[in-house]
């Protein structure tokens, strides 16, 4: 096993992953009022920034697999830090929309990949917990870089925030630097390439973690990040620090469940926690579309926040443990692929909701998709036993 890279540092891409459509969010209303533009297209802002990788993240993780991790995450980060800045000079809501678009490519190799570097180093219940740890790191980016997006656009304005994803050509440096080249020894075709990686793919449990992780995207980025701060602003009239700190209440919950997901999973399997998941996630939407008090929308922010939290990295940690080590990259960047395209399909979905529909309404749509997931857990053939359980068993 080659040298292990700092958690610091994986830690650290799963940020800068995550920035690309958390930063923005708690700006929107801010940027759509300065670039002159209607409400209703703020999922187009939202969506073109992860469409991209709805192509590319499998693409990132071949490339991954064939020519090693570093090249690939440093042109990644590169790319993802460069368009940034373009997007935080971008003149019109076009070039905005463009810019996004470029630098989507760069993000969408960088949450898989800081994943498939935890499965390439780590194994076991100790994965788990890495992964559990990675997912808090994410879950915690989710939260509290809206926060700090809404408080700098209130203080210096939203060019001055989204100049904040620069970070990404910092990272680069530092990934060039700690990680090893890391070529395959042994070079597969191609074909053989996509034929390996698409057996794991095609396993009924792994498809049903791809399922299930669109359908969180959906909600995520679609409902929690585009509506729910439309929502806070029409029927609350929150400014944009205050929607930072709503958004960022899931923080709390999210983190202590990722956190602990190797104790999670020593108790509930795969499955159990599917089930329990969907069913507070459609609790959690109905609650922070329906409320009419700011209690009640931050309960139902908290309790997204543990469903959310304990249900990514449990998928993760599935599709890394049935994923071989030449083909994790690939069978990883499907996965974030799946997700990338909730992650675009919700916006825009959320976009045509809202020609119709006020965001209250549009967030208590959430609950269908949480049912869905539920049924997943139902139907799909999900493990059923305990970490500790199939340990045992092993």
């Amino acid at each position: 096993m080659s040298r292990r890279p700092p958690l610091a540092f994986i830690f650290t891409v799963t940020l800068t992953g995550i920035l690309n459509n958390a930063l923005i969010t708690p700006a929107l209303p801010d940027i759509l009022a300065d670039l002159g533009v209607a409400d209703e297209r703020s999922g187009l802002l939202v969506a073109s920034g992860s469409v991209a990788g709805i192509v590319v993240a499998p693409l990132v993780g071949f490339f991954a697999d064939r020519y090693g991790r570093r090249v690939v995450l440093t042109s990644c980060l590169t790319a993802f830090g460069s368009f940034g800045l373009m997007a935080a000079l971008s003149p019109s809501f076009e070039v905005l929309v463009l810019s996004r678009l470029l630098q989507g490519v760069g993000s969408a190799g960088l949450i898989n990949l800081a994943v498939v570097l935890i499965g390439d180093h780590w194994s076991g219940s100790e994965r788990t917990k890495i992964v559990g740890r990675n997912a808090s790191i994410l879950t915690v980016g989710l939260a509290t870089i809206p926060l700090v997006s809404g408080t700098v656009t209130q203080l210096a304005g939203w060019r001055v925030t989204l100049g904040i994803y620069t970070v990404a050509l910092a990272t680069a440096v530092v990934s060039f630097i700690v990680l090893r080249d890391g070529r395959p020894t042994r070079r597969m075709s191609p074909l053989d390439q996509i034929r390996g990686a698409g057996e794991v793919i095609r396993q009924p449990s792994v498809a049903a973690t791809f399922a299930v992780g669109f359908l969180i995207f959906v909600l995520i980025f679609g409902l929690f990040l585009t509506v729910l701060p439309l929502h806070l602003a029409d029927m609350f009239g929150l400014d944009a620090g205050a929607r930072g700190v709503m958004i960022s209440l899931p923080a709390v919950t999210s983190t202590l469940a990722a956190f602990n997901l190797g104790r999670i999973r020593a108790v509930l399997s795969v499955r159990t926690i599917v089930l329990i998941g969907g069913a507070g996630l459609a609790c959690a939407f109905f609650l922070l579309g329906s409320s009419r008090t700011l209690v009640l929308v931050a309960i139902g922010a908290l309790y997204y926040g543990a469903c959310e939290g304990s249900l990514i990295p449990t998928l993760q940690d599935r599709a890394v443990d049935a994923s071989p080590d030449d083909h994790r990259g690939a069978v990883m960047a499907v996965w974030v692929g799946a997700a990338r395209l909730g992650q675009t399909t919700g916006p825009l979905v959320a976009g045509v909701a809202l020609t119709t529909r006020t965001p209250g309404t549009t967030l208590m749509g959430g609950a269908a998709i949480g049912i869905l997931i539920l049924l997943c857990g139902v139907f799909a053939p999900l493990p059923r036993h305990t970490q500790r359980e199939g340990s045992r068993t092993q």
